[in-house]
C-alpha cells in the first residue's frame, strides 16, 4: 500500500516547511518535493493536506488500559481505554500499566488488552509491576518480565509518598531500579521504574537517595505526577537542576493544587532545564481521586488521553513555537524509552502521524501506515465499541 500526502506542513517535530509524504505499508518511505511520477501501475492513494500540519502519532507513557480505579469500592472500577478514545487524541503508541489495585486488575489481563489494541494498529505496550513492592509480575520477577516478555518495556507505576504505596525503603527500591536497568542493557527495551509520586511530605527524597547513593543512571527513575502540587512541582525542578533528571507531568484537569501541564512545561523550559528530558502523559483511563485525611475516598475524575492535546493547544496559545511544545509528547518519549522507530518524522521510522486543523484539533491519523481517524471520525474501532 501506498499513500502520498501531499502539501503537509511537516512538523517532525522539527519544522520542515510544505513537504510532500510517502507511505509505504507500516513505513514513511520518503519526504520531499518535486517527486518523479510512480510508475503507471503502481497504486498510489494520493491525499492533498492543503498545507494542513503533519506532526509525530503522540506518545503516551501513562495509560490504564485495562481501566483504573477501585480506591473507592468496586463500583469505581474505571472501564478500559476503547481503541477509538486513543487514536482520536492523536495517540498512536501507548504504554499501560496497573495503578492501585494489582488484586482484581492483573498484569495478564493487561498484557491481553495491549495485544487487543495493537491488533488494531497501534503500538501499545505495558509496564510490569504496579503500586506494590514487591511489583506483582507474571514470570516471577521484574527482571525476568522485561527479558522474556516483548510486550513489558519497564517497571512502573510504583508508587512512592503515598499512602496507598507499600512504603518501598531505599534497598527495595534500589533493587528494583537495578533489576529494570540491568534488563534494559540486556533487551534493549528503556528499562526504567516510572515512579508514581503521591502528596506525601518526602516528595522525591528516596529518588534522591539512588542518584546520591547508587551508581545507576538518571533514566533509571521516571517520576511522574510531578505537578500535583506546587511543593512537588519545585522539589522536581531541584532535582533536574542538580541531576538532570527526566520528569513526566501528567495532563491533569485544572487544579489549583499545582500546575496544569502547560505551566509546568513552560516554565521548566523557562528554567532553561534540558528540552530534551521533560514529558508529559495522560493517565487516561486513571482514577483521579480525592481523599480526605482519613484516606477516604471523597471525589474522583477520570484521565483522558484527549488532555494530551489539550496541553499542546495551551502551550501554543501561549507562545511556545510549535515544534517546541511537542516534544514532550513526541520525540522526548519515543527516546526515553528506546521506541526507535517512534516519535518523529523521517524515512524508514514507522507511519504514525497526525494532522491537525488550525484550531489544533484532530483531522487525520495513521498508525503504522494504517489510516485510523477520517476528518475527524474513527475509522477503526475495537471490536465491542
Amino acid at each position: 500500500m501506498l499513500t502520498l500526502l501531499k502539501n503537509a506542513d511537516v512538523y517532525a517535530p522539527t519544522p520542515l516547511g510544505l513537504q510532500d509524504v510517502l507511505l509505504s505499508g507500516d513505513r514513511i518511505a520518503w519526504i520531499g518535493r518535486d517527486r518523479s511520477p510512480a510508475p503507471a501501475d503502481w497504486e498510489v492513494t494520493e491525499i492533498d493536506l492543503d498545507g494542513a500540519k503533519l506532526i509525530p502519532g503522540l506518545v503516551d507513557g501513562h495509560a490504564h488500559l485495562s481501566g483504573g480505579g477501585g480506591e473507592g469500592g468496586a463500583h469505581t472500577r474505571v472501564p478500559r481505554l476503547n481503541l477509538s478514545t486513543l487514536t482520536l487524541a492523536g495517540v498512536t503508541t501507548v504504554i499501560g500499566l496497573l495503578g492501585t489495585d494489582c488484586t482484581t486488575r492483573t498484569l495478564e489481563d493487561l498484557l491481553a488488552t495491549a495485544r487487543g489494541l495493537s491488533h488494531h494498529g497501534i503500538t501499545a505496550l505495558c509496564y510490569t509491576g504496579g503500586y506494590p513492592v514487591p511489583p506483582p509480575t507474571v514470570t516471577g520477577s521484574v527482571r525476568s518480565d522485561l527479558v522474556h516478555i516483548d510486550t513489558f518495556v519497564a517497571v512502573g507505576e510504583l508508587a512512592i509518598s503515598d499512602h496507598r504505596s507499600s512504603q518501598p525503603t531505599f534497598e527495595e527500591l534500589a533493587r528494583i531500579a537495578s533489576d529494570a536497568h540491568v534488563a534494559g542493557l540486556m533487551t534493549g527495551k528503556a528499562g526504567l521504574v516510572h515512579l508514581h509520586l503521591g502528596d506525601g511530605p518526602r516528595g522525591l527524597e528516596l529518588v534522591r537517595q539512588i542518584f546520591d547513593r547508587t551508581e545507576l543512571p538518571k533514566r533509571a527513575l521516571h517520576p511522574t505526577h510531578l505537578n500535583r502540587n506546587f511543593k512537588l512541582w519545585e522539589a522536581s525542578l531541584q532535582l533536574a537542576r542538580d541531576y538532570e533528571a527526566w520528569l513526566d507531568v501528567t495532563a491533569f484537569p485544572p487544579d489549583d493544587r499545582g500546575p496544569s501541564a502547560s505551566e509546568a512545561i513552560s516554565e521548566y523550559l523557562g528554567a532553561g532545564l534540558a528540552p530534551g528530558r521533560i514529558t508529559c502523559s495522560s493517565d487516561g483511563g486513571g482514577c483521579l481521586p480525592e481523599f480526605n485525611s482519613d484516606g477516604v475516598m471523597t471525589h474522583m475524575g477520570v484521565g483522558s488521553p484527549s488532555s494530551l492535546l489539550d496541553t499542546l493547544r495551551a502551550l501554543v496559545a501561549d507562545k511556545l513555537p510549535l515544534h517546541v511544545a511537542l516534544a514532550p509528547f513526541t520525540s522526548n518519549p519515543a527516546e526515553l524509552f528506546r521506541l526507535h522507530k517512534k516519535g518523529r518524522i523521517e524515512p524508514g521510522l514507522d507511519a504514525d502521524l497526525v494532522v491537525l486543523d488550525a484550531n489544533l484539533e484532530v483531522r487525520h491519523v495513521w498508525a503504522k501506515g494504517r489510516q485510523m481517524v477520517q476528518n475527524g471520525v474513527a475509522t477503526e474501532r475495537g471490536m465491542f465499541e
